[in-house]
């Protein structure tokens, strides 16, 4: 679970990490009382949860009043799906820093992550400055230690004036890390003010959705979605995406999932959203065509591997879908695993045609969804 900045900033206000005064507002109408609070200059920020603010307009600078109220009405224009907007006092910056601490993906332990390009795309540096990028590797079993953090901020170059109050902040960042059970927190841009502080300018955390039992101030709400499909399938615990396609997908197992996806595409198909249909999900059939069916699509592939996931299971509940809900459709089937062949029986007598080639059953769907499929 993503959190958005207003929320990320009181996190971090809360462990001891210096943020810009700011006020969170719902519209227009609360910007004279937002601005009255905060000063002039202010920053006017949409709580959106993507990437991209300011290059998108969506983050706006504003000396005057008058300012503010014009570029809060730009932002309200151009933003979609906000549910609020934080006006912050304007930091006079002497300098921008990158920081984060996230697990790494090839070892699983805990990195931290810094860079003195900070305010900027930290995958561009990434990607065509590598050397720019520092890292740092914590012992989960000792925590971030002050000698790691003073070594990690002299290598990002920062004054050793500041090095003291910058440890204390990497060290309140670690604990925002471990008590929340993050998967990522990232400040960015780490701001130094002009009278030598250190001030978060914006916040990102992501929460492990598997450990939210355990932060009951933290909720999912309609306002962490682009739409109300997402949001009913995050309810129900569905893994779903959409694309700009024309193919639906529900399959079993994230690699399959990505397998079949490449080879949609590797066919010369498109993908118009995809439904985890496996895992503790494979009862959900109904559901899941409910869902399904709620962005246009030209024919529904269902590809699945089932062990633990019962083959005949997820094909009874397919066809009590389609019995349902009755969609329009063609459907593509190759639902293979534990219980294989009642599967193929009950698809049989529901008209559908099982195949047993995944292959095969995507050529079929591209064919069905108006496509010419590549051989």
């Amino acid at each position: 679970m993503k959190l958005f900045e207003y929320q990320a900033k009181e996190l971090f206000e809360s462990f001891q990490i210096p943020v810009p005064e700011r006020c969170l507002i719902k519209d227009s109408a609360e910007l004279d009382h937002a601005v009255t609070k905060v000063g002039l200059p202010c920053v006017i920020k949409a709580q959106v949860l993507h990437g991209g603010r300011g290059k998108r307009g969506l983050i706006q600078l504003a000396e005057k009043k008058e300012d503010a109220k014009k570029k809060t009405a730009e932002i309200i224009t151009r933003a979609e799906n906000m549910p609020s907007l934080l006006v912050e006092e304007a930091i006079n910056i002497a300098k921008e820093f990158y920081v984060s601490i996230t697990a790494d993906p090839v070892t699983g332990n805990i990195m931290m992550m810094g860079s003195a390009e900070g305010g900027i795309d930290i995958e561009e540096v990434a990607k065509t400055m590598p050397e720019k990028i520092i890292r740092s590797y914590i012992d989960i079993n000792q925590g971030l230690m002050p000698f790691q953090a003073r070594a990690f901020l002299y290598d990002l170059g920062i004054d050793q004036a500041m090095i003291g109050q910058g440890a204390k902040l990497l060290i309140n960042l670690y604990q925002v890390y471990l008590k929340h059970d993050a998967e990522l927190v990232e400040i960015n841009p780490l701001m130094v003010t002009a009278d030598g502080k250190f001030v978060a300018g914006d916040g990102k955390v992501s929460l492990d959705d598997n450990a939210l039992y355990r932060h009951p101030n933290f909720s999912i709400t309609r306002e962490h979605f682009e739409d109300d499909v997402q949001y009913a399938a995050a309810i129900e615990g569905i893994p779903y995406l959409q694309f700009s396609g024309d193919i639906g997908l529900m399959c079993a197992g994230a690699g399959l999932t990505n397998t079949v996806y490449d080879l949609v595409n590797d066919y010369g198909g498109s993908v118009a959203s995809y439904l985890e249909f496996g895992g503790p999900n494979y009862h959900k059939a109904v559901k899941a065509m409910e869902l399904i069916m709620q962005k246009k699509i030209s024919v529904l592939l269902v590809v699945t591997f089932g062990t633990i996931a019962r083959a005949d299971v997820m094909a009874q509940g397919l066809v009590d879908a389609i019995n349902e809900h009755k969609p329009e459709f063609p459907i593509v089937t190759a639902i293979r695993g534990t219980g294989e062949e009642a599967a193929n029986d009950i698809l049989k007598n529901a008209g559908l045609d099982p195949l047993s080639d995944t292959e095969e059953a995507v050529k079929q769907a591209i064919k069905l969804a108006g496509g010419v499929p590549v051989l």
